[in-house]
This record gives structure tokens, C-alpha cells and sequence, in this order.
């Protein structure tokens, strides 16, 4: 058995020609704004191919870039403008912020109807209930994945790894309200490699590098490797790649050896996350406009 590559990069040029229809639809064009404080080079390099992928998705954007000393306050009153503003139907905070910055209260101030991140309490509310609101994108890049390579969810057995807020948690809410069988794991879950290999559908989001390896994998699942690591020097050899190298949280070869299908990092989950973004935009819009 040869285990399938889930490409993400051909889910995800589906998901923004899809969107580019959607957005055409619209009696304006729907907007997004991008706050990107100080000067993160790996933040700079996700803005830059966030407003990319605005343009293929015929969405219009705005960049606001306040500077690295930036205060809580200052922070708040830009939110509080944006979300004043009626051509912005999204307001994107390019995360981490400096030190200084009170985060919670950030993200806290934007409008739950601009969330396109899905991080607001009202949007974690509507998605636990089952309602109508704003997703994660990471987790529901994962879930459009599953969906367009017709592999089935229902009743199926899936382990999260990692009850991170941005993926773990709404991860597993989102795979149970699509009626799978849904186990979290986390840092102090007992006899992890055991609980794994019971999974028809395993999603690795625990933010270390290969840590799921062949003994976690059981025979022919679908493994979802969200994570994005550089490759330690000590285990180079053993993943076969350059040590600095991206790398998930599953180990590359272990997994093509066991799963039935899998998504390769890099190109798997990352392309999914700002496809997603686009369409939350577009979804947002819709609503605030009445559609």
C-alpha cells in the first residue's frame, strides 16, 4: 500500500478560484485589513503572501504597520477604527506582537463580524453550538482537505495532538460536529503513542519536530500534520533532511511507511490557512452585506 500525498497547494488554488467567483458576485468588493506591529521577518513574509493572495481572490487590502514600541492603547484605537470602517470586512492582527502588547485585549477589540481569524469568544461560542460564524482557518483548511479528497469523517475515530486555541481545540470541535468520534491529546495525556494508534484520522498540532513517529501511526490512517519546525541537527539523518529545513510535527518517512494518506510539510496544511483566510473574508462580507 502506497500512502496518498493530500496537496494542499491543489486544494487551495480550487479554494481561491472559488473565491474569486464569490467576491465577483458582490456588489462591492469585500476588504481586509492587515496589521503587522514592528518588523518580525517570518510575519513580513506571511503578510506579504496574505496580500498576494488577496489579490487572486479579488479581495481588496489594506496594511497598517505600526511601529515595534507600539502601545496597548495605540493598538486599540486602530482596531477600534477598522472596525468602524464599512469597506473593511476584516481585520487581520499578524500574530506574535511585541512584549509590551496586551494580546488577549487586542483580539479582544476586534468586531467578532471582522474575526476572520476566528479567535473571538462569540465565534468560538457559535462554533461549539453549531451556529453560523467565523472558523479557525487552519482547522478549517484541514477539514475542506478531508472533504475534497473524499476521505469520510463520520463515525470515524480521530486523535488531535496539541489543545492549542488556534488549532487543537476548535480542530477537534470541528471534526466532531461533522459526527467523528473525537480524542484530544495533549503533554500529559497517558500512553500517547497507544491513544494514536487507534485513530482512522490523526491530526499532529503539538509543535515539535517528528515527535509522531511509526509507533503512533496506525496502519492506514490519514495523518494531518499541521506543524511547521526547522530540523534540529540530531535528527537529520534520521528524517532524511537538512538540518534548518522546514519539518512537521510527524516524522516524514515513519509516515509515508503507515498511513494510508497524508499531507506533506511543507505543502500541505500552510497553503490551506490563507486560502481559508480569503474565504472568511468573502463569507464575512456576504453577511455584513446582507447576502
Amino acid at each position: 500500500m502506497s500512502a496518498k500525498i493530500l496537496d494542499g497547494k491543489l486544494v487551495r488554488d480550487q479554494l481561491l478560484a472559488e473565491a474569486r467567483v464569490r467576491a465577483a458576485k458582490l456588489p462591492r468588493r469585500p476588504g481586509i485589513a492587515v496589521v503587522l506591529v514592528g518588523h518580525d521577518p517570518a510575519s513580513e513574509v506571511y503578510v506579504r503572501n496574505k496580500v498576494k493572495a488577496c489579490e487572486e481572490a479579488g479581495i481588496y487590502s489594506e496594511k497598517y504597520t505600526p511601529s515595534a514600541d507600539a502601545t496597548t492603547e495605540e493598538l486599540l484605537a486602530l482596531v477600534e477604527t477598522l472596525n468602524a470602517k464599512p469597506e473593511i470586512d476584516g481585520i487581520l492582527v499578524q500574530m506574535p506582537l511585541p512584549k509590551q502588547i496586551d494580546t488577549a485585549r487586542v483580539l479582544m477589540a476586534v468586531s467578532a463580524d471582522k474575526d476572520v481569524d476566528g479567535f473571538h469568544p462569540l465565534n468560538v461560542g457559535f462554533l461549539s453550538t453549531m451556529r453560523p460564524g467565523l472558523r479557525p482557518c487552519t482547522p478549517s483548511g484541514v477539514m475542506e482537505l478531508l472533504k475534497r479528497y473524499d476521505i469520510p469523517v463520520a463515525g470515524k475515530n480521530a486523535v488531535v495532538v496539541g489543545r492549542s486555541d488556534i488549532v487543537g481545540k476548535p480542530m477537534s470541535m470541528l471534526l466532531l460536529n461533522a459526527n467523528a468520534t473525537v480524542t484530544v491529546c495533549h503533554s500529559k495525556t497517558a500512553n500517547l503513542p497507544e491513544v494514536c494508534r487507534r485513530a482512522d484520522i490523526l491530526v499532529a498540532a503539538i509543535g515539535r519536530p517528528a515527535m509522531i513517529t511509526a509507533e503512533f501511526i496506525g496502519e492506514g490512517a490519514t495523518v494531518i500534520d499541521v506543524g511547521m519546525n526547522r530540523t534540529p541537527e540530531e535528527l537529520a539523518t534520521s528524517t532524511g533532511r537538512k538540518p534548518g529545513s522546514l519539518i512537521g510535527d510527524v516524522h516524514p518517512i515513519d509516515v509515508i511507511e503507515r498511513a494510508s494518506a497524508f499531507t506533506p510539510v511543507p505543502g500541505g496544511v500552510g497553503p490551506l490557512t490563507i486560502a481559508m483566510l480569503m474565504m472568511n473574508t468573502i463569507q464575512s462580507a456576504e453577511l455584513r452585506l446582507g447576502l
